[in-house]
């Protein structure tokens, strides 16, 4: 007995991934969607407001447990979703304009798959 597997399967490769903002060739924002500054979140999570895929994206690093980046518009770490993220010591008074980050709705279907950190 013979079995097809689709390449999507063997290669991780999801279709929606096509249309994605971030879906550059070159790899570029890369380094935005995995880093630690506050602005580039912000930026990464601006990028994923825009999207026409940011339903699929969330779904599939909710369903992978991603353990680190932006991932449809919400920001991960070690499998969940954090809900704010501040700069190292302590905060200041006043709120930095470049520190705020965009909110991000989440679908609804998505909401009961969410673990918050």
């Amino acid at each position: 007995m013979v079995v097809t597997i689709d390449t999507d399967q063997t290669t991780g490769y999801e279709p929606w991934r096509a249309e994605a903002s971030c879906g550059t060739l070159d790899g570029t924002l890369a380094a935005t969607f995995f880093s630690e500054e506050l602005q580039d979140i912000a930026t990464a999570k601006r990028i994923c407001a825009d999207c026409p895929v940011i339903a699929d994206c969330l779904e599939g690093a909710l369903e992978r447990h991603e353990p680190f980046g932006v991932w449809g518009g919400q920001l991960f770490l070690n499998g969940r979703v954090l809900t704010n993220k501040r700069r190292r010591g302590r905060p200041p008074k006043v709120a930095r304009p470049e520190d705020e980050f965009p909110l991000v709705a989440v679908p609804e279907r998505l909401i009961p798959m969410l673990r918050t950190a």
